[in-house]
């Protein structure tokens, strides 16, 4: 019996890393043999298969990489299931294989035929088949008309909407109207943004969403904490790819979007928005090596870069000046307008005339000559009084962003002198409690970078006392990427390190407490005694175990990230400041 040669075999419903349209993409099996004459067969196969169809010609694409290679093609927009279809018979044909699983699929919520099953001829004419009862016509016409009046238009498997926010208007894709049926005069866009990044975007997000709020505009964004309207949370999850892009855009209370851009949705689905005001890339880290062909940090900031393809011809790129892959790929996107951000302004103006960056204690806004001060750093709750070196950084690219969207810096200024007083104002990010002679710090920090950051503003609060560390990481994961985030645990010194699963979907194929043996075994490599590294798998009963071991002056450092935990946990330390507890006493007394 022959393996399946592929994986992930995905539509491409937006923008993506490959082309700037709609078609289907897979990832070759790993250690599968596709040489240079099998490629040119596959290709082959798509123009067969586009010339049976009457699909037009476009993008055909063959990224190798590490593992083997990702074949991705365009194709129309109404017909990706059967691309899907297409690309699998490509693949099978161009090895002299056939599929030898079920030929139809039942399971499915419409059973469709792997056309890979058959000969060519009869595969071609069941593709033939389906892609006459996927098309719709109906939606096609509407899409171009869109285009043509200037206006945006979003389709899913349900609805189409045209349109954004507070001037969209959605129909089921079984009862779509006609062209001239459409209150064309009543749709239109509405100002947003597109942020993405490996560290930093949900700060970032929630940063520009409050200067938007300022503004006057009724914001809403998506992010890996939920979909947020006007302040109140009305969707909880992870909504960082393009279901939760659509949901905001749709929604009809909104009148800015701001959109978190995961690697995930890039890389599965592509983009949604084309027509944003500005887009972000806060920074380029190592993280979730080994998906989707991605195997190293060029291939990490070319899909976050995939973001500049969401620009309207006139859209801002906001990039990180301070991180080198960044500055060495920004020619290459093609985008005029590029502002740069850094935590010295110099460094920013050396890379253009829009920046933004510190001076002399100060968060200044640069545009074209025009200095903007942005109020002392230190003031800014975000930044702990300056030691929060990567909230400076995610301060300078928000304001940026914020200003390609035409809020004055009088208003960017106000937002940063009061956002991050409290802890609500950005919850699960360096939240921050004093129990009695105690300094407890939340945060998501998720990868190396991510938690080096998060360390480096513990040293600076720590004091004499004790450090107290939780420890854990999500399953999808190679296991050079666990030791790697122990090493720089390690490095802090951490006189006690409690180790944790993620729990929920989190675990991603992996057995509960097999990454917690990882990590323990990496941290005793590095010296720490095995009697400092506790193993409590659930994150809320971890943070109690560490709350019960502090003494006075101690500080303890919770990367706490199951959302259902991490509400938990921080309804505990609320629990525990407003009753004044300290060091010693039972959790119970709060």
């Amino acid at each position: 019996m022959v393996s399946e040669p592929f994986e992930d075999s995905r539509r491409l419903t937006g923008a993506n890393l490959y082309f700037d349209g709609a078609g289907a993409a897979l990832e070759t099996s790993p250690g599968l043999a596709f040489d240079a004459d099998a490629r040119q067969r596959w290709r082959d196969n798509i123009a067969r298969a586009r010339a049976t169809l009457g699909w037009p010609a476009g993008a055909v694409v063959v990224r190798e990489h590490a593992s083997g290679a990702s074949l991705a093609f365009a194709a129309p927009a109404d017909q990706l299931y059967v691309a899907t279809e297409v690309n699998e018979w490509a693949l099978y044909s161009a090895l002299g294989i056939r599929a030898t699983d079920a030929p139809v699929d039942d399971e499915a919520a419409s059973p469709r035929p792997h056309v890979a099953h058959f000969d060519d001829a009869d595969a071609l004419r069941r593709l033939q088949a389906l892609a006459a009862t996927e098309a719709k016509p109906a939606l096609r016409a509407l899409v171009e008309a869109a285009r043509a009046h200037g206006v945006p238009a979003h389709a899913d498997d349900d609805l189409l909407s045209i349109g954004e926010g507070e001037a969209a208007q959605a129909w089921a894709l079984d009862a779509l109207p006609a062209a001239d049926a459409v209150p064309w005069s009543r749709l239109r866009a509405i100002p947003k943004a597109v942020v993405t990044g490996s560290n930093g975007k949900t700060t970032t997000v929630r940063l520009l969403a409050a200067m938007l709020r300022a503004h006057g505009l009724r914001a809403g964004y998506s992010s890996t904490d939920g979909l947020f309207v006007d302040g109140e949370r009305v969707a909880a999850g992870d909504y960082s790819g393009p279901v939760g892009a659509r949901t905001v855009l749709r929604d009809p209370r909104v009148q800015a979007a701001v959109l978190e851009t995961a690697r995930g949705g890039l890389l599965r689905r592509g983009l949604v928005a084309h027509d944003a005001q500005v887009a972000v890339v806060t920074n380029i880290s190592a993280d979730h090596f080994g998906e989707y062909g991605i195997h190293g940090l060029d291939d990490i900031a070319a899909v976050k870069l995939v973001v500049a393809k969401s620009l309207a011809a006139d859209g801002v790129l906001v990039l990180n000046a301070d991180d080198p892959l960044l500055v060495r790929r920004a020619v290459a996107t093609g985008v005029a307008r590029i502002g740069w951000f850094a935590l010295a302004l110099d460094d920013a103006l050396a890379r253009g005339a829009r920046a933004c960056g510190a001076r002399a204690g100060s968060m200044l806004l640069c545009i074209d000559g025009i200095e903007h001060d942005l109020g002392a750093i230190a003031g800014m709750p975000l930044t702990l009084g300056g030691s929060a070196r990567y909230n400076i950084a995610n301060i300078a690219a928000a304001s940026l962003a914020a200003h390609a969207l035409g809020i004055a810096p009088a208003k960017i200024a106000s937002v940063l002198a009061r956002f991050g007083g409290c802890n609500a104002d950005n919850p699960g990010r360096l939240q921050r409690w004093t129990l009695g002679d105690v300094q407890v710090l939340l945060d998501y920090a998720h990868n190396p970078d991510g938690l080096r950051g998060l360390l480096q503003v513990a040293a600076g609060l720590r004091g004499n006392g004790r450090l107290g560390l939780l420890l854990g990481h999500a399953g999808n994961r190679l296991e050079a990427d666990f030791r790697a985030l122990a090493a720089v645990a390690a490095e802090a010194k951490p006189d006690r390190v409690w180790l944790k699963d993620i729990g929920g979907d989190y675990l991603r194929g992996r057995a509960s407490g097999e990454v917690a043996a990882i990590l323990f075994g990496a941290l005793r490599a590095a010296g720490l005694p095995a009697g400092a590294l506790p193993v409590c798998l659930d994150e809320a009963q971890a943070a109690c175990e560490a709350l019960q071991w502090a003494r006075p002056g101690d500080l303890l450092v919770l990367p706490v990230h199951e959302p259902a935990r991490r509400d938990v946990v921080v309804d505990l330390l609320d629990r525990l400041q407003a009753a004044g507890w300290r060091a010693g006493q039972g959790l119970a007394d709060a």
